[in-house]
């Protein structure tokens, strides 16, 4: 059974077709890409994921739980966490700050409790602190930790943004472009961390990427859209390699020799 499943979900906005019979599942413990060119529909999609959007049609499930007149909170506190393709962070805190705050719900407190400074107050706060610097070091912030979110480079901004999301325990991580502002090193680098997070904390993962060297390393399966349409989905290379992703990606006079050497091209990029 799938982890999380969009079930044929269909949105418009006024004359415009957002999204059609989109269908998208994410196993226990996979990792999924998304992928396609701009204005394809991918965000759109991860928005009714998450519940900012309600599709016209279709359903959301998670668990096999149909989850689709659920809210934004109540879908995170299911264990649904997201990423967002502008960071969504809080800019004037530090990073401590914003994984504090990502943590509210295990606080435990009241507002008397937390105003006064209650001894189980100051417990519940050193705990939370703890696990805040803990994820902060997985994803190289320790230096970063006081240390306001302002002015910090976008790549930077994308790893304190996955942390914040971890900090929330979620079951799925939904990230939007996490490697947005990053260079080909960097992205290597994420897509080990990746890797490890899905490992050490039992993730199932679902990601809207064009790094396509990216996705192709460490996704299990990948859907491409096009128009808020399906295109293709498959293994990572079947769908990297497919005639009309690639003509979605790079014209319809794309040359698919071509196409295979920008591939190769990437890849030794990447490896760099």
């Amino acid at each position: 059974m799938s982890v999380l499943e969009a079930r044929n979900v269909s949105i418009r906005f006024g004359g415009v077709q957002a999204a059609r019979e989109v269908s998208i599942a994410v196993g226990e413990w996979e990792i999924v890409g998304i992928i396609g060119p701009n204005g394809a529909g991918k965000t759109t999609t991860f928005n009714m994921i998450t519940g900012f959007y309600t599709p016209n049609t279709g359903s959301i499930w998670y668990r096999g739980k149909d989850v689709t007149g659920l809210s934004v909170d109540e879908r995170a506190a299911l264990g649904m966490g997201r990423t967002f393709q502008n960071v969504g962070l809080v800019k004037g805190a530090t990073v401590r700050q914003n994984l504090l705050t990502a943590q509210y719900l295990d606080a435990g407190y009241g507002l008397v409790p937390g105003t006064i400074g209650s001894p189980a107050s100051f417990s519940v706060e050193r705990r939370l602190n703890q696990r805040a610097e803990e994820l902060a070091e997985r994803l190289g912030l320790a230096d970063l930790l006081d240390t306001q979110v302002a002015g910090l480079p976008y790549g930077t901004l994308k790893r304190v943004e996955i942390a914040t999301v971890l900090a929330t325990d979620p079951d799925v991580l939904l990230l939007d472009e996490p490697s947005s502002g990053m260079g080909p090193e960097e992205a290597h680098q994420l897509g080990d961390t990746l890797l490890d997070l899905r490992r050490e904390f039992g993730l199932s993962i679902a990601m809207i990427e064009h790094h396509v060297p990216l996705v192709v390393r460490v996704c299990d399966y990948v859907y491409c859209l096009n128009f808020g349409e399906m295109l293709a989905e498959g293994l990572p290379e079947e769908v990297r390699n497919h005639p009309e992703v690639v003509t979605a990606y790079l014209g319809e006079d794309a040359d698919p020799a071509a196409a295979a050497l920008e591939g190769q091209l990437e890849s030794l990029v990447e490896g760099s």
